[in-house]
């Protein structure tokens, strides 16, 4: 409560998506003054910062979080995958093909799983979301130095923390004899949850994508080296160029 005695609102999607917004503005200028990354990094890590200041309401029952999110990965995840997918030499028409596709699963597809196998406040609201989100996020960036793509992986776990933070934040009621907190304090800055299921996925994911993650540090691909023979089907040749870069 406040010191009125009325109850305090959860922070909602606008409090949500200003606040990273503003810190990824602040953090695309750090990276940019300092020049520790050139404009345009700067410019993709302030703007992820921004985004994913609603990436732990993807478990949410509202749909604005939900539909703003999944709109946004539908749209960049097969544009982050570009380059990587032009090394198994797909014409313009396959990879808009592949494009669409991508949009549509995600869109759609990821959308009706979330719907049907999260609940609000559990999983997606914790530390080992919030590595998960900055491990993916590096793996997409693979263009650019060790340190750039660091920094854009950065932005994605501030504008998640930024989340966590509001959320415990608003969990606290304010009243005449002092703060008290609401059942929901503790709920979002958590390594585990109430759910044993829900814990061993994510940490079987965290472990998954940080494998990955070791993998294409330690043995990294160059894309301009792979020759993958054209006249194989297009499913045969982005197996064999995701295939090469998990072998290599």
């Amino acid at each position: 409560m406040d010191w009125l005695g009325k109850e305090t609102i959860m922070a909602d999607f606008r409090t949500h998506i200003t606040v990273s917004t503003l810190a990824g503005a602040a953090y695309g200028a750090t990276g940019y003054f300092t020049e520790f990354a050139p404009l345009p990094s700067c410019i993709v890590a302030g703007t992820l910062c921004s985004v994913a200041g609603m990436l732990p309401d993807l478990d949410s029952d509202n749909s604005t979080p939900v539909r703003e999110m999944l709109s946004f990965g539908a749209a960049v995840v097969p544009m982050a995958l570009f380059s990587r997918l032009q090394a198994a030499h797909l014409s313009h028409e396959e990879l808009l093909c592949i494009g669409l596709a991508g949009y549509l699963a995600i869109r759609f597809g990821v959308g009706e799983l979330l719907s049907r196998f999260t609940v609000h406040r559990g999983m997606f609201h914790s530390i080992p979301a919030l590595l998960i989100a900055f491990t993916v996020t590096f793996m997409m960036c693979h263009i650019g130095t060790l340190e750039v793509r660091l920094f854009k992986a950065g932005g994605v776990a501030l504008g998640f923390l930024t989340h966590l933070v509001l959320d415990e934040i608003w969990a606290v009621r304010w009243g005449i004899l002092g703060p008290r907190t609401k059942k929901s304090f503790g709920t979002a800055l958590k390594f585990f949850g109430q759910s044993s299921m829900a814990n061993t996925a994510a940490y079987a994911v965290l472990l998954f994508v940080g494998l990955l993650a070791y993998q294409d540090l330690t043995h990294p691909v160059d894309m301009r080296t792979m020759v993958i023979n054209s006249e194989d089907s297009l499913i045969d040749r982005i197996s064999s160029a995701f295939q090469d870069e998990v072998t290599r």
